[in-house]
């Protein structure tokens, strides 16, 4: 399986570091240039272009949300694809979204793509500090989508990358716990969790 991440801001950068403490070879693209971050995050990330990282198994949206259109159309077709979507729409009405989550509304931009909402809950301050927790146990990362294969496929690799997944259900109900609605947060956005297992 192949992975990309799109955009290298905060965020995305948070996410590329955790693939790299695990070796796991990753795509990283953005609008501007990402080769020095990325030597610098570690040698099994690969800067390519927008248009090259959409062709992976598994693309993560590490974005703003204003952009997400744009990243739709760098794609061919998102038929298939695995999208995790780590945008959060604060600030943009509800009613610019259709009264839909914000991850359920990115979708209809992916048609085909199975759409899951990840690793947009935590400040990237706090994310960048990796899976382990001070306290002990690992950080939680909540996992919705409405469609259950992609968000078990989804919490496989939040716990590879060494976080503790732990799934929210359909995108309309616990997603709405994470993510941002018009100037509100969701109940879920920065709680640090901690799994001890």
């Amino acid at each position: 399986m192949s992975y990309a991440i799109i955009g290298l801001g905060k965020i995305g950068t948070a996410i590329a570091q955790a693939f790299a403490h695990q070796g796991i070879e990753v795509i990283v693209a953005s609008r501007r240039p990402v080769d020095a971050l990325a030597a610098q995050i570690g040698p099994s990330l690969i800067p390519r272009s927008v248009e090259d990282a959409v062709k992976a198994d598994v693309v993560i949206l590490a974005v703003p949300f204003a952009t997400h259109r744009d990243v739709a159309q760098a794609a061919q077709s998102w038929q298939g694809k695995l999208v995790i979507d780590a945008t959060n729409a604060l600030g943009v009405p509800p009613e610019e979204l259709d009264g839909l989550p914000s991850s359920a509304f990115i979708a209809r931009s992916l048609p085909g793509a199975q759409v899951v909402k990840a690793f947009n809950h935590l400040p990237a301050a706090t994310l960048a500090q990796g899976p382990k927790a001070p306290q002990g146990g690992r950080r939680v990362i909540f996992v919705s989508s409405d469609d259950d294969a992609a968000s078990a496929s989804v919490a496989t690799l939040v716990d590879r990358l060494g976080f503790a997944p732990v799934q929210l259900g359909k995108l309309n109900e616990g997603g709405l716990l994470v993510q941002a609605r018009g100037n509100t947060w969701g109940r879920l956005i920065f709680q640090d969790l901690v799994r001890f297992d």
